[in-house]
């Protein structure tokens, strides 16, 4: 029993690291490079499933526009404070897919998703870039690492993700989508889900200001984003 206390503290100094702005401690077991790795392969399967809407779309056109405008000063955010190693292997994507849900996800590396669904609820530019910022915040914070690697300890004992992926593909994949909320699988509750909406709030707000977009629009925006966020938090 103290060896594994020994471990476990271990693992908890090796793996703690603060997330940007909020500075709040967290733990992330997993190497960030095999998440993106993971996200690449979940997100290309999601498209195959679900192919973007064309680029020629007015709405298309739309996602990627304000997607843009907040990845850039993400980016340009990230490298004046040093920070850049955490996005470097970032590649970028922001695809609009034909789906009633009211949905939206950012995975590891850079990839963002909008339903279709989502369109009637935020109506304009700005609502969407508030919905955008919220969720590629999720994404710069970490807070699918932390899910997947509280999932994965309870659901194989601690296995390291390469082992668990080797071992028990279909439900480590599984567990991969539900902490970065794709599909729409609701009633997932976890214990970092308020914590994690409500930092993902405020790097979102921030995010967007930062692009250019008015962050005061969030009160009138209220009825709408919060029934967006009582659904993403029943997700996560």
């Amino acid at each position: 029993m103290k060896g594994l206390i020994k471990i476990l503290l271990l693992i908890f100094f090796v793996s703690c690291s603060n997330v940007p702005l909020t500075e709040r401690k967290q733990i992330n077991l997993l190497p960030e490079s095999q998440m993106v790795a993971m996200a690449l392969t979940s997100y290309s399967d999601f498209l195959k499933e679900h192919p973007p809407v064309v680029n020629s779309n007015a709405d298309a056109q739309m996602v990627k526009r304000v997607g843009e405008r907040v990845k850039d000063a993400v980016v340009q955010y990230m490298r004046d404070h040093n920070l850049y190693d955490r996005i470097k292997d970032y590649k970028w994507e922001f695809n609009l897919v034909d789906s009633k849900d009211v949905n939206a996800w950012c995975m590891p590396g850079g990839k963002v998703v909008v339903y279709s669904g989502l369109l009637p609820v935020t109506k304009n530019e700005e609502s969407l870039a508030l919905v955008m910022g919220h969720e590629i915040a999720h994404a710069i914070a970490r807070h699918g690492n932390e899910r997947m690697s509280q999932q994965l300890i309870a659901a194989t004992g601690g296995l390291a993700l390469d082992v668990a992926l080797m071992n028990k593909p279909a439900e480590t994949r599984q567990l991969f989508n539900t902490a970065y909320g794709v599909g729409a699988n609701l009633g997932v509750l976890l214990p970092y889900s308020r914590l994690h909406e409500t930092e993902a709030d405020k790097l979102g707000l921030i995010f967007m200001a930062m692009a250019g977009y008015n962050p005061a629009i969030a009160p009138d925006f209220g009825k709408e984003w919060q029934q967006y966020r009582v659904i993403k938090f029943l997700k996560y």
